[in-house]
């Protein structure tokens, strides 16, 4: 009887197998939708809020960013691919422990960043110094580094934000600023968290503010051009005319110098006689 029952739970189990569905996972298209790993599901909708772990190395093939460690979260199912959004990074506690030596200072922060299409992004970057400094130089070194997070973050969208610290930019801009109070030995955004993710109508509005402003140049690069031209045309206007008038010039010189030899010529003529 138990073995009977067993052969029926094993079966079932497989049963359950069967009936799952192999779906591919994709990063955002901010990392042009490559495909970050497989997971089974009896029901798409089972996928909807799954978290992927996966290293920028596999993303990029970088094995310098084999410590970076990025956070994907399923929000859609399109047939048999699964659709995420980015929900935050870290860097591996062994990279982070390399970091942090004796007779050196460690300067932490957590900032909640708003960026231009409305996502809050809670940033948490990490410095090291040569030497041990102060309490008000690290106070100083804080307030540098919330300024150029928060600005960064007006300034980009959250898309733009995230690139910004893989490529390490933000990191060192951080540094470059902090460099005129206090060098700083290393910097890195070591965590990142979203908070708050933009609505379709925040990217929408933030998408057509961007084209406004593209058509704006545009068009105060036409206006340059076209009055480029004006500027070119009227001064080969003007150099036409003072061609004009130099030969006027020379032509009345000319005349005049005739008209001379002519009077002198009727003079001599009258002395003659």
């Amino acid at each position: 009887m138990a073995k009977a029952k067993a052969r029926a739970a094993a079966k079932k189990l497989k049963d359950k197998w069967k009936a799952k569905v192999w779906y591919r996972v994709l990063a955002p298209a901010l990392f042009n939708n490559v495909a970050i790993a497989e997971t089974p599901a009896a029901d798409k909708e089972l996928l909807i809020n799954r978290v992927t772990e996966v290293s920028l190395q596999d993303l990029t093939g970088d094995f310098r960013k084999s410590h970076v460690k990025l956070y994907f979260k399923i929000d859609r199912v399109e047939g048999t691919d699964a659709y995420t959004y980015f929900i935050g990074h870290t860097l591996t506690n062994d990279y982070v422990r390399r970091l942090i030596r004796r007779r050196r200072s460690r300067i932490d922060g957590v900032y909640d960043a708003t960026t231009k299409d409305g996502a809050v992004i809670r940033v948490k970057p990490l410095a090291t110094t040569e030497r041990r400094i102060q309490s008000s130089q690290k106070h100083k070194i804080r307030e540098i580094m919330k300024e150029v997070i928060f600005s960064y973050a007006k300034e980009r969208t959250l898309d733009e934000l995230i690139k910004s610290i893989i490529e390490d930019e933000l990191p060192k801009e951080i540094a470059n600023k902090c460099k005129k109070f206090y060098p700083l030995r290393k910097v890195e955004i070591y965590k990142t968290e979203l908070m708050k993710r933009p609505t379709t109508e925040e990217r929408a509005e933030t998408k057509e503010k961007k084209e406004e402003e593209e058509t704006g140049k545009e068009k105060v690069e036409e206006k340059e051009i076209e009055e480029g031209k004006e500027e070119t045309k009227t001064e080969e206007e003007q150099t036409e005319e003072e061609k004009e008038k130099a030969k006027e010039k020379v032509e009345r010189k000319k005349k005049k110098t005739k008209n001379k030899k002519e009077k002198k010529g009727e003079k001599k003529e009258s002395a003659e006689e």
